[in-house]
């Protein structure tokens, strides 16, 4: 019965669409693959590949930032604006390519209210005593550490200001030197010296967890106690989760919330910098929030502070997940390997039990081990 309501569904869809054609709007192409944005999501690098034996090609603008969305193609030969809203759910087009009509549809679809999602999650357990291992730091001194420092001059990069502005250097040369790239898989090998290698011609860039890794290794050549953090929705299963970095200032006696995809950090209606737990609180709290002026994505365009804020991290500061060995090297596959990881889950997370997941891979003999906690002392346990 699914499958027939289905086909009467696109079959209905298709009549319409075929009735509406002749009054559509047509672009053309030359490329098959081109740019397209979209004002729902100002931080993410798109592309649309024109696909002719599609019967309708539908794109899904998802409305982050409001009630509708301005989706923007970029052909080689022209540029089409395509709105949709509440109101106007649907817009149709035709792109041409090499004699090809491509029927194209942009769908608005809203999306939650994330920051009720992460209201939800406030709660955590503090009397909690679930045995975790203690997080550890690899000592600057180890060699491999020793050659990035010298290497990339980071004592020059950090430079002789103050211990937090060493820390803020230090991530504006990671954005910098390292466009953030999200079409192309991190390099098998995923260590700072050599994903800064891979992307040294320009003709590619890290996703948010290798810019993460690669800056995490920095602050740890320096000296400086630090951990990459994998940030996650409510959700289990999802496509969409972001990568950032903590590092302690001993000036501040506080952990330092760090985004070197977006060249970001935050902070109070002071001035103050604020560490990951006190973004994630005041943003539930309904608490200022300030985004510094320099905050990109890939020097192009400002980092949007509504859509970062109350979508984006709001989104992705459900679940929060580092590994308890802040060290160089930590994620390159090898044989005989365990890597380990502690998740900081609210009480009314989705994936409260086991408290401890091992996954053996057969094939090398390495394990993935991954603790669960809802206690946020010791998650966010000083160095």
């Amino acid at each position: 019965m699914k499958i027939l309501l289905s086909l009467f569904f696109l079959s209905f869809n298709l009549v319409v669409f075929s009735q509406k054609k002749t009054n559509l709007k047509i672009i053309e192409t030359g490329i098959e693959t081109f740019k397209i944005t979209d004002s729902g999501q100002p931080e993410s690098e798109k592309t649309w590949t024109v696909s002719p034996q599609t019967k309708i090609d539908i794109y899904l603008a998802e409305g982050f930032l409001g009630n509708h969305n301005v989706v923007t193609f970029y052909t080689d030969k022209e540029t089409l604006e395509v709105k949709v809203s509440l109101k106007k759910p649907v817009n149709d087009f035709i792109i041409l390519y090499k004699g090809d009509s491509c029927f194209t549809r942009v769908q608005f679809k809203q999306v939650p209210d994330y920051l009720d999602t992460l209201r939800a999650g406030k709660k955590y357990n503090l009397t909690e005593k679930r045995e975790i291992p203690k997080f550890t730091y690899q000592d600057m001194n180890l060699p491999e550490l020793v050659s990035l420092r010298k290497k990339y001059n980071l004592d020059s990069i950090a430079g002789s200001a103050s211990e937090v502005q060493q820390m803020i250097n230090l991530m504006h040369w990671v954005h910098n030197s390292i466009k953030h790239d999200g079409q192309h898989n991190i390099p098998k090998i995923k260590n700072a010296d050599n994903l800064i290698q891979a992307c040294k011609d320009t003709t590619r860039g890290l996703n948010c967890r290798g810019l993460a890794i690669t800056l995490n290794e920095c602050y740890l050549a320096m000296g400086f106690k630090s951990r990459y953090v994998t940030c996650m929705p409510r959700e289990l299963e999802f496509d969409d989760c972001h990568v950032i970095n903590m590092v302690y200032s001993n000036e501040l006696n506080k952990w330092i919330y760090l985004d070197p995809t977006n060249n970001a950090y935050l902070m109070d209606e002071k001035g103050t910098l604020l560490s990951i737990e006190e973004v994630r609180l005041r943003m539930i709290e309904k608490k200022p929030l300030i985004l510094n002026p320099e905050a990109n994505w890939n020097n192009l365009e400002a980092t949007n502070p509504d859509y970062y804020l109350k979508y984006y991290m709001a989104k992705n500061l459900y679940r929060i997940q580092c590994p308890i060995s802040s060290e160089y090297n930590l994620e390159t596959p090898a044989q005989n390997k365990t890597v380990e990881y502690i998740e900081l889950l609210p009480l009314n997370a989705l994936n409260l039990a086991p408290s401890k997941k091992e996954i053996l891979n057969s094939e090398t003999n390495s394990k993935l081990i991954v603790y669960k906690t809802n206690n946020p002392i010791l998650f966010w346990s000083k160095p």
